[in-house]
């Protein structure tokens, strides 16, 4: 059984002064928190009740994807 350590997980900065967390393998599984380290928790819950979803409906999660970063942009304070 696959477990979110089997996936390459996105974290940043959102807008609004939050952190999102995210698995660009698998469409929803995605979550926020006030730190990163809280987003990251929360996804761990998010993953659960996907892959409990998954499995009541006799499916197998989805393989990780490849991740390319073209351009990133870092903000400037001013």
């Amino acid at each position: 059984m696959k477990t979110v350590t089997d996936y390459k997980i996105i974290l940043r900065p959102d807008d609004n002064g939050t952190y999102v967390a995210y698995l660009p393998a698998i469409q929803g599984c995605h979550a926020w928190g006030e730190s990163p380290e809280a987003a990251r928790s929360e996804l761990n819950h998010v993953f659960a009740m996907i892959q409990e979803e998954y499995l009541e409906l006799g499916k197998t999660l989805p393989n990780d994807v490849e991740i390319t970063i073209s351009k990133a942009q870092l903000k400037q304070e001013h």
